[in-house]
């Protein structure tokens, strides 16, 4: 009988011993396989998206160039930054708006339209701040669709969802922002744009505030367009014209962005961005979201500064409310919308996408050790 019970006391201790080794395998197994998930994303966003080859690369020619002492002073890594981030965000912005306006060929306005129609309520509000996402504009771009999207009877929930995330969303800024931050920031900033397209969609629309939209943009009824067959050479063609045509429109602002971030990353020293802008400034925030108002850029234009102001230690939330304000709120676009809409709306519209913006950067500001 006792050796019974000792072997059935044994054949127990085997068996959690056994179920212990298993879990711990299990856990080693999980966890390795989740750092070289992490490996292989980092050698994408650092190698393949951020090119931190061609920074080396283009730091031994100038070294070779300038000379080793030259490139260990300010002005020499200013130079570097500014001929790296140059050719990064040129290189990456005609490799993603030449895929982006090819994918775009099979989505024209007249289509578009007939997209949004079809849905109702807040699954048509996400409709329309998805399809933002497709189309690689400036908020300036954005508001001609919004006018025939509008004139052709499609919900104000719908066509504002659509006009807050067409700046502010799409491939080309995900990549973009993965290149230099990394995929979860890229991830977080697509996500909180599409929610504050619906959320500020669906306020504009429940609120009535939406039907404040000047005559001459309603009374256009829109006509039944029958969308032309692109053949693949088409869509081919219209991808390069695009590409083209974006990158002559954006290439100021660009080296613009380039400039003031190569400043900020070299001459402007840490303590005094972190005076106005560092995380224990409760009002860091709301200095990036009215300072980025007035501007006029798009996202291409915002990530050199963003850049820089990352590396000086300000907070993701304080970051993503500037190129959220810089983006969806430029001067020059508030002023070619309010040619299409009332002061009414127009005063809402504004009201809303700032509050929101300043929500998701205290939000962001307040999980920012998720992100470094």
């Amino acid at each position: 009988m006792k050796i019974n019970k000792l072997k059935h006391k044994n054949t127990i201790i085997l068996t959690v011993i056994f179920l212990l080794v298993a879990i711990g395998l299990a856990v080693a197994g999980i966890v390795g396989g989740w750092q070289a998930i992490k490996a292989v994303f980092g050698f994408i966003s650092d190698q393949l998206l951020g090119m931190k080859w061609l920074n080396s690369l283009i730091g031994a020619a100038f070294s070779s160039m300038l000379g080793q002492a030259f490139m260990d002073t300010v002005w020499g890594e200013a130079v570097q930054f500014f001929v790296y981030d140059t050719v990064k965000i040129i290189f990456l912005l005609c490799l993603l708006i030449f895929i982006i306006s090819y994918i775009q060929s099979y989505f024209p306005p007249e289509r578009t339209k007939k997209i949004l129609g079809k849905y109702k309520g807040i699954g048509a509000n996400a409709m329309g701040a998805l399809l933002g996402t497709v189309t690689p504009f400036c908020s300036c771009s954005s508001i001609p669709l919004f006018m025939g999207f509008t004139s052709a009877g499609i919900s104000s929930g719908v066509t504002f969802s659509f006009l807050i995330s067409s700046p502010l969303v799409d491939l080309g800024a995900f990549i973009l922002l993965a290149s230099v931050f990394g995929f979860p920031i890229a991830i977080a900033y697509v996500v909180v744009g599409l929610i504050l397209a619906m959320i500020g969609g669906t306020i504009i629309e429940k609120s009535g505030v939406g039907k404040h939209v000047r005559g001459f943009v309603t009374a256009g009824a829109a006509a039944d367009v029958n969308i032309a067959q692109m053949t693949r050479k088409d869509r081919l063609l219209y991808a390069k014209e695009r590409m083209l045509a974006t990158l002559k429109k954006v290439w100021p602002y660009i080296l613009i962005g380039v400039g003031i971030g190569a400043a900020i990353h070299n001459f402007i020293p840490e303590n005094w961005v972190q005076t106005v802008l560092g995380q224990d400034k409760w009002y860091s925030v709301f200095v990036a979201t009215f300072v980025g108002v007035p501007m006029y850029a798009d996202i291409f234009g915002t990530i050199p500064v963003a850049e820089a102001l990352f590396a000086k230690g300000v907070g993701v939330g304080t970051i993503l409310s500037f190129m959220m304000s810089v983006t969806a709120l430029s001067l020059p676009s508030m002023i070619m919308l309010s040619k299409a809409i009332k002061p009414k709306l127009l005063f809402s519209f504004i009201a809303i996408v700032v509050t929101g913006i300043i929500i998701i950067g205290f939000i962001f500001n307040a999980m920012n050790f998720l992100f470094i």
